[in-house]
């Protein structure tokens, strides 16, 4: 891991442990857990998009498998709820095989088209045979680890941010390896990488998985604490959301996935006061920053440190 990542990492531990106690407001941390779980979503679709450049609307659908199998599980099956969590996770593995093995012979909006059909049939399937139909169901027990439930607001919020900060040392460490530079080189050409004898098609499939394990984890996290889930938290909307999460915050780096997860979860809170405008007022800001911050809101601000710092060094 690099030095920049490492500090970053160390910033982002030292945040999460300050933000509980400069703000003991249950609000401010339920925000900030909706904000992790959402950021376990859009890293995993940064890896997908921004490193190895296959394009998804169907993380919606690994996320919404996510949650209903491990309430399912944990609530009717007695489950343990880590280890519902990990059939979960399996299940949405074996969910991404069989789309990425079809899907990923397809490029551009075609993949697009491809992973939206996914999730929304996905949606069907659980607004029309899931627990609850439409109308969705309760009673999901809270997350507990050797019998011990965490069942409050601060405690959840450490460990989605502790969780979160485990994937990111993962998934650093990953796109900082020989694998990552394979993501890169398969976003740059993949003809290329063909012709130099890398597995592009079985890259691309773990990578997908990985992607859809990531979503799966978070939709798990976001029914056990809520207790409460139904069809329309899974819908393409979500799928979308997360995509702007990605796009806001930067593809190519991914603290921008974390960075724009934060952004767009708590940006409608911050426009509550507009009242009836403030949807307007939401897709103005997202529209502006997409003309004015193409490439993200990370990838600019490391330029710009990076020219302040050659400014520096010029003017010594």
């Amino acid at each position: 891991m690099k030095k920049e990542d490492f500090l970053s990492l160390l910033v982002l531990i030292f945040l999460v442990v300050l933000l509980p106690a400069i703000s003991g407001n249950t609000y401010t941390l339920t925000v900030g857990i909706f904000s992790g779980i959402n950021a376990l979503v859009a890293i995993g679709l940064c890896i997908l998009m921004g490193y190895a450049g296959q394009v998804s609307l169907g993380q919606a659908g690994f996320y919404g498998i996510g949650a209903y199998i491990s309430s399912v599980l944990s609530l009717h099956a007695g489950f343990p709820v880590v280890i519902s969590i990990i059939c979960g996770m399996i299940v949405a593995a074996f969910a991404a095989v069989i789309l990425a093995v079809p899907a990923l012979r397809l490029k551009g909006h075609y993949l697009a088209v491809a992973t939206l059909g996914f999730g929304e049939i996905i949606y069907i399937i659980l607004n029309e045979w899931g627990p609850g139909g439409p109308s969705g169901f309760g009673d999901i027990p809270h997350f507990g680890f050797l019998g011990y439930a965490i069942d409050s607001t601060k405690g959840y919020f450490y460990l989605i941010w502790g969780i979160v900060a485990i994937v990111m040392f993962f998934s650093i460490n990953l796109i900082q390896s020989r694998t990552g530079r394979a993501l890169r080189a398969i976003h740059d050409s993949e003809l290329a990488c063909n012709a130099m004898g890398l597995n592009v098609a079985g890259i691309k499939i773990k990578v997908f998985i990985l992607s859809a394990v990531y979503a799966s984890l978070a939709g798990s996290l976001y029914a056990h604490y809520v207790t409460f889930i139904s069809p329309s938290s899974f819908s393409l909307f979500y799928s979308i959301l997360v995509l702007m999460m990605v796009i806001v915050g930067g593809m190519t780096n991914l603290w921008g996935a974390i960075v724009g997860a934060v952004v767009i979860t708590v940006l409608p809170e911050l426009l509550r006061k507009f009242e009836e405008l403030d949807v307007l007022v939401y897709g103005l800001i997202l529209t502006l920053s997409l003309l004015f911050f193409r490439k993200g809101l990370v990838p600019i601000l490391i330029d710009r440190i990076k020219k302040l710092r050659g400014f520096a060094v010029a003017k010594h």
